[in-house]
């Protein structure tokens, strides 16, 4: 299902913006697909950090399939070395079984979030042993949809800001900071399509 904002999004940020306008028009039937479930979300972003995308998709598809059910009541009940056997390092392993006993116990308070304004939950995220900045950014894009979201210490992003407007050159980050400012509030929006500039198969979180 596609958010709800993202046709004014893509009309917004095409008006005003040649580049992005460009790149929207050469990916016309994709788009963001919401992640319902907040902890295989954030289970998901958890291995995938520092390895690739192809990767990552290969060791959870065998944490998957150990876990059959992947839901904080199962991942409690797995001993780490079967967590780890699926390819997991041991920190990830130790990252997820601490994120599926905050959610089984409910340390995450889930219902609150809704009424929090995006830097509120990323402070509440980062909390939990193994999330950083950048796997709370990643949840608020694909499962809290939240449409302003410009996660800058992702290198997807900086290398698609680098290609798209500085012809690939090294630049600051406060340039590319300076960029955004001028994609608000549609930052999250803008940050998918130059993610499909480099990839035009989107990464599931």
């Amino acid at each position: 299902m596609k958010p709800e904002y993202w046709e004014k999004a893509k009309r917004s940020l095409a008006r005003k913006d040649p580049v992005l306008a460009k790149i929207i028009r050469a990916h016309p039937r994709v788009h963001l697909e919401p992640r319902g479930e907040a902890f295989h979300t954030l289970a998901r972003a958890i291995v995938g950090q520092q390895i690739s995308v192809k990767a990552a998709q290969s060791v959870w598809n065998r944490f998957a399939a150990v876990a059959v059910d992947v839901s904080p009541e199962k991942i409690v009940s797995l001993k780490k070395s079967q967590l780890r056997a699926c390819g997991l390092s041991e920190r990830k392993a130790e990252y997820i079984a601490d994120l599926a006993g905050r959610f089984a116990d409910g340390r995450v308070h889930l219902h609150r979030w809704a009424r929090m304004d995006d830097e509120a939950i990323i402070e509440d995220l980062v909390q939990v042993r193994g999330i950083g900045r950048w796997t709370a950014e990643m949840f608020l894009i694909f499962n809290l949809l939240r449409p302003d979201v410009f996660p800058l210490g992702d290198l997807g992003l900086q290398k698609g800001l680098r290609l798209a407007y500085h012809g690939g050159r090294k630049v600051s980050l406060q340039t590319m900071r300076r960029r955004g400012e001028t994609l608000r509030p549609w930052r999250s929006v803008a940050t998918w399509y130059l993610w499909r500039s480099l990839d035009p198969l989107p990464v599931e979180y």
